[in-house]
């Protein structure tokens, strides 16, 4: 066997060839230095404040909210259940603040960030990067996609550049700024590990998903491409110890910003609404109807009143398009038709027993629309639920001629105390008759807050009575 004899010359040649290699290595890797020091003056910290009443009696054996153990936390977290009483003692108040980030749109003090950052907040404090403490108005809020629009009394801020979410590419680095645990101006970096990803319960936005370490108060910080522009609003993660694992997920700036444009114009966001229930298109399904690919969204059912059953789709249609742009599985349609103005024409590609055909016909709005506009009222506010009418087949299966569905029960509000539940249907207050979220809104004005109140209601199918009292 030869042996090789490496001489000090060649021995001086291996060790310049491994720190060429290991210099290449270092070059190749991005430089973030020049990206934070341009970025991080329009990037804000954001603290929030809420007071809440609370019973003064114990939660449970004694135990005062803030000695709650450890362990009930776990399951319980800071709502735990606090025992049956024989009356209803003083209340009193209790603060509780949050954390979280947010960066700078508009030299004129807009700024951008998480919608669950600041929601139910009593006061939101905006701390820029010379330290400036600034309060700021929540002009608008959109939990759909959790984007949030605040304004600060400040001019002459600094503003991030904006790219387009729309060109990032899968590997590509990126990079984030915010206050994790309260650590302002904390960089993180990494690459971008999927796009277009769909999560449970939030069907209106593409996420971005990176393997950029996340972790609480970095929601609503900025997401950057190299290139230093802003292109995600850092929202949530994926984990199972409460920290970060590997997975993190932003908003698209296209998207953010759409619907910021929206809240500063409008103060809400409308969306189109089709009317369909949909469901995946398995392999088996797609050979039953005839599909070389197991793509699109199959029309499970239809709203009777909505634009899809009156505009001529039918339950066993697969759409396949929206204007053009492809339904590659069913949790892509939500998004493509939501972003579409209501009232617009859209044309929808459908395979339809066996034959492609094309629909055209004029959408909708989203039904939780109307009850948007009117939680902004004083006395929305004062019940603390939001509210829809009930559809035609709803009030046939419940045999009444009205009555309005609760889509949204706000923490510690009225409602809540008085027990009212996500799809519940309210039939009366106080004997008066609501069909509508404006009829609602007419009632709780005249209530009395001196005494009980009736409310008829159905849940389950069932009639029931609650007691309501007004604060």
């Amino acid at each position: 066997m030869k042996r090789l004899v490496l001489t000090p010359t060649l021995w001086l040649c291996f060790v310049a060839f491994l720190m060429m290699g290991h210099n290449a290595q270092a070059q190749s890797l991005p430089d973030f230095t020049e990206l934070v020091e341009k970025a991080a003056p329009g990037v804000v910290n954001i603290s929030t404040s809420r007071t809440i009443q609370r019973g003064s009696g114990p939660s449970i054996q004694g135990f005062g909210s803030q000695d709650i153990p450890e362990i009930f936390r776990h399951f319980f977290g800071d709502n735990f259940p606090a025992p049956p009483s024989r009356g209803q003692g003083p209340r009193r108040s209790e603060e509780r603040q949050s954390l979280g980030s947010g960066f700078v749109i508009s030299a004129d003090g807009y700024v951008l960030t998480n919608a669950h950052v600041v929601e139910d907040a009593d006061e939101i404090l905006v701390r820029l990067n010379d330290r400036r403490e600034l309060t700021a108005e929540l002009i608008g809020s959109d939990s759909q996609t959790d984007v949030a629009l605040l304004k600060v009394d400040a001019n002459n801020l600094p503003v991030l550049n904006l790219g387009d979410s729309d060109d990032l590419r899968v590997g590509e680095w990126v990079a984030a700024i915010g206050s994790p645990f309260g650590f302002d101006y904390s960089v993180t970096a990494g690459i971008v590990s999927a796009i277009n990803r769909t999560l449970p319960r939030d069907v209106y936005v593409p996420f971005i998903q990176t393997d950029v370490a996340i972790n609480p108060g970095n929601s609503g910080g900025p997401l950057f491409n190299l290139k230093g522009e802003v292109v995600g609003i850092n929202s949530q993660i994926f984990t199972r110890s409460g920290g970060f694992m590997g997975l993190s997920f932003a908003i698209p700036i296209n998207v953010a910003m759409d619907v910021a444009d929206q809240l500063r114009d409008d103060g809400h966001v409308n969306r189109g609404w089709l009317g369909v229930m949909i469901q995946p298109v398995s392999r088996d399904l797609a050979e039953s109807f005839g599909m070389e690919e197991a793509v699109g969204a199959l029309i499970a059912d239809l709203d009777p009143d909505g634009p899809a059953a009156q505009g001529g789709l039918q339950a066993g249609d697969v759409i396949l398009e929206v204007n053009g742009e492809e339904v590659e599985r069913s949790s892509t349609l939500p998004r493509l038709i939501g972003r579409v103005a209501p009232g617009s024409d859209v044309a929808l590609t459908l395979m339809r027993d066996g034959e492609e055909v094309t629909e055209t016909l004029k959408l909708g709005s989203w039904p939780d629309a109307d009850a948007a506009h009117a939680s902004d009222s004083d006395s929305q506010v004062r019940l603390g639920v939001s509210v829809v009418e009930v559809d035609e087949a709803t009030r046939e299966r419940l045999n009444i001629s009205a009555g309005v569905e609760v889509r949204q029960v706000e923490p510690d509000s009225v409602a809540a105390q008085a027990g009212l539940r996500v799809g519940d249907v309210l039939v009366s207050i106080d004997h008066r008759s609501v069909s509508s979220s404006e009829e609602l809104l007419s009632v709780i004005e005249e209530l009395p807050s001196d005494r009980a109140i009736p409310l008829r209601l159905y849940r389950d199918g069932r009639s029931m009575f609650v007691a309501l009292r007004l604060e």
